[in-house]
């Protein structure tokens, strides 16, 4: 340091310490313990038919009519995990890790966990993507960037899975762009979903989480058992032969050939249609009381 000013010394050590402090306070720490901020919407517990708001094409539609809730009952379900498409919107608290290396000191990683979920890293470090027929993971591979303070998330390489628990559902050709939004104690989750095989439009949904650091998330053991279903059936109803589909009518007051999903029921006109309706003027009020 012969010959250096003093002076010279301390503004150039200032400036480093600035250009750190931007660096770090450009990205946002999202890690901790989050808990839900419940609404009427966010965890929906929807009834079988209720697909209103998703924009379902015609496959979507036909594939979500004919599911059947004891599905549930068959091994390989029971014990299922949520997939990325769905998990963010369930009740559970949410635990978030942030993996660090231990040479750069930087963020490489962020781990999301919930109680019935599987690691689903969200990777910070530009690494490459899996080849297109690498094998489909229930969290996907998420590769993210930041915008600002805001972490957006490109998710690939996703299986089969629900976006309601009613039978609505995107394929394994689905592609999820998330980001992150924190604000103080509160982290905002936007999801767009888009699926060219069940979905005639993209999926927009988002969730609010609230900073929690007394909150767990407890392991989740699972072990499948036998309930009864006879061996070789899987639970389903044909085209046109859900009974249930009738109750959902009759509850919202939505005519026979009116939609209850597909992009149309996104939409406030849709909304303003079923308010005009006959059944929803008149039928309705009778089908209810039986008169």
């Amino acid at each position: 340091m012969r010959g250096m000013n003093p002076l010279h010394v301390i503004l150039m050590s200032s400036l480093l310490a600035v250009l750190t402090a931007g660096s770090v306070l450009a990205q946002t720490d999202f890690s901790g313990e989050w808990t839900v901020v419940r609404s009427q919407d966010n965890t929906e517990n929807p009834w079988v038919g209720d697909w209103f708001g998703l924009p379902l094409n015609a496959a979507g539609l036909a594939r979500a009519e004919s599911w059947d809730a004891s599905i549930l009952s068959l091994p390989e379900y029971q014990c299922r995990p949520h997939g990325w498409a769905y998990i963010y919107r369930g009740p559970t608290a949410m635990r978030i890790s942030k993996e660090v290396d231990p040479y750069s000191r930087e963020v490489i990683a962020y781990h999301p966990e919930w109680h019935q979920s599987t690691d689903s890293p969200v990777f910070l470090d530009a690494r490459q993507q899996p080849a297109d027929e690498a094998p489909h993971v229930w969290g996907g591979f998420s590769a993210a960037a930041w915008e600002g303070d805001i972490l957006r998330i490109e998710t690939t390489h996703l299986k089969e899975d629900y976006i309601r628990r009613n039978g609505a559902m995107v394929s394994d050709e689905a592609t999820v762009t998330s980001w992150w939004i924190r604000r103080g104690d509160y982290l905002t989750w936007i999801n767009i979903v888009h699926d060219p095989n069940y979905l005639s439009e993209p999926l927009i949904r988002s969730s609010e989480y609230r900073l929690n650091v007394n909150s767990l998330v407890p392991a989740h053991p699972c072990t499948s058992v036998y309930e009864g279903l006879e061996k070789g059936h899987v639970p389903h109803f044909l085209l046109d032969e859900n009974p249930f589909l009738k109750e959902i009518r009759a509850r919202y007051g939505v005519p026979a050939g009116t939609p209850t999903g597909g992009a149309e029921t996104m939409y406030p006109e849709f909304q303003r249609k079923l308010r005009d309706s006959e059944f929803s003027n008149g039928d309705r009020r009778a089908q209810r009381t039986g008169q």
